[in-house]
């Protein structure tokens, strides 16, 4: 049981430490956290496209159910913000989700989801973490039920009402990257009348011997297809299709950043409100807000927290630089397959790289970048408070005008420019983040943080 360590996003580890053995246990925590807090609805099981994770799932069925919750599972792999969808559009108690995301195939994981669909807050997560105990099943008489179910269609129908445009005419190039998107984001386009291309759309536990992470690094094979298709999109999903990226025929891969600002400009178009941003994402969220008479909820990094500012603010968008999205209205978990519909229909009312261009040249260009240094668990804390001991007055010849602590030290710099220094939260590493005006500028910047951080570690 001291393997098991819920983190930013549930429990994921490589699949010596990640047993059927302890999946049990985390399943049996559920069950037991569950009937604590009286809920007694049925429970859902999704799980993605990893070699291992179907097993997985039935395990955590077979101990829910033993503890009499019937029990849900999807047709097949499915993406997680599906399940998520199941769990409010049923109303039941929660999701247990086999997954490890983004991750390579030696990885798996499981996390859990309330009621309400959101990301599991700590006091959640920490419930069940006091929980983990071996299984105790009930009598089988006692046993609830295990059923198969279409998860995939009523999503499908909520986004489409959600995301309401006509797309005929639209080519797009859609990459599943082996995983569970495939046949949910690229027919969900189709539905909508677009012309869909789909690459990298058959199952592949070993995710064609690329980690199912839709970086810029990973995404070659779908810019090429763009070009190839004379395609006016490409749309790429991690493993479980909870995050999604974007190629355009001009820029290649989409910085994240700018197709937040993108779509937050589309939404507004037809409708109103503020948005809410991770604090590692760009302000030119901030500078359309503005522009609209809006005003934007800075969170710190992680869904769970947009998801909560998100129902606190009623935002019409919250994102974050890493991919994650959603829209008012739908459920409040970061959801590649709906956004992967959203930013086709924004390219179907103007061009999604010229609505980018028209942006910056109304809010100003952003280059915004990231990297990451090594250093183990037991450290970052350590790290942060002599990092807060010896913050500078100046970085890369701008002072230091403001300090933001909400997640790690974000330092405002007198030209607008920013640096953010922060622990992951998902690996042993210490982030170090920027955005300023120019490449010239972000990368200066980038290297003043590294000479910050990296004699502390």
């Amino acid at each position: 049981m001291n393997a098991i360590s819920f983190g930013t996003d549930g429990w994921r580890a490589t699949l010596d430490t990640f047993t059927d053995e302890r999946v049990r246990i985390v399943g049996q925590a559920v069950a037991d956290s569950l009937a604590d807090a009286g809920r007694d609805d049925p429970v859902i099981v999704g799980y993605d496209a990893r070699e291992t994770s179907e097993g997985f799932a039935e395990s955590l069925a077979d101990v829910l159910s033993g503890n009499g919750f019937d029990v849900l599972l999807p047709e097949r792999d499915c993406p997680t913000p599906l399940v998520a969808h199941a769990v409010v559009d049923r109303g039941l108690s929660g999701a247990l989700m086999i997954t490890a995301s983004h991750n390579p195939p030696e990885y798996n994981g499981v996390k859990f989801i309330p009621a309400d669909g959101a990301p599991a807050l700590p006091e959640v997560t920490d419930a069940i973490a006091t929980r983990l105990a071996e299984p105790t099943l009930l009598p089988p008489a006692e046993h609830g039920s295990v059923k198969t179910v279409d998860v995939v269609t009523p999503h499908a129908e909520r986004a489409r009402e959600l995301v309401d445009a006509d797309l005929s005419g639209v080519t797009v190039v859609y990459d599943a990257m082996h995983g569970s998107g495939r046949g949910v984001t690229d027919d969900l386009l189709r539905s909508a009348g677009a012309d869909v291309v789909s690459i990298r759309d058959g199952r592949d536990p070993e995710f064609g011997g690329t980690p199912p992470e839709p970086s810029a690094e990973n995404l070659a094979p779908l810019v090429d297809a763009v070009k190839a298709h004379n395609a006016d999109l490409g749309v790429a999903n991690d493993g479980d299709a909870d995050r999604v990226a974007f190629v355009t025929p001009g820029r290649g891969h989409l910085d994240e950043n700018l197709f937040y600002a993108a779509a937050y400009d589309y939404l507004l178009e037809s409708d109103s409100g503020p948005a809410v941003r991770t604090v590692s994402t760009t302000f030119l969220i901030d500078r359309i807000a503005d522009a609209h008479g809006h005003e934007t909820v800075e969170t710190a990094v992680g869904f769970k927290w947009v998801a909560e500012a998100m129902a606190d603010s009623d935002a019409l968008i919250g994102g974050e630089e890493s991919g994650g999205f959603s829209i008012r209205g739908h459920v409040r978990e970061k959801d590649g397959v709906l956004v992967g519909l959203l930013g086709a229909a924004a390219t179907a009312a103007e061009p999604i790289g010229a609505r980018v261009d028209r942006l910056i040249g109304e809010h100003g260009d952003i280059v915004a970048d990231k990297i990451s240094l090594e250093c183990p668990d037991s450290e970052k804390r350590r790290v942060i408070d002599e990092l807060e001991a010896t913050l500078p007055e100046d970085v890369a010849d701008r002072e230091v005008a403001d300090v933001v602590t909400l997640d790690g030290f974000k330092l405002l710099l007198s030209d607008g420019s920013w640096l953010l220094v922060r622990p992951s939260g998902t690996e042993p590493k210490m982030r170090v983040y920027a955005e300023a005006g120019s490449r010239e500028r972000a990368d200066a910047l980038l290297d003043a943080g590294r000479d910050l951080v990296a004699p502390l570690i």
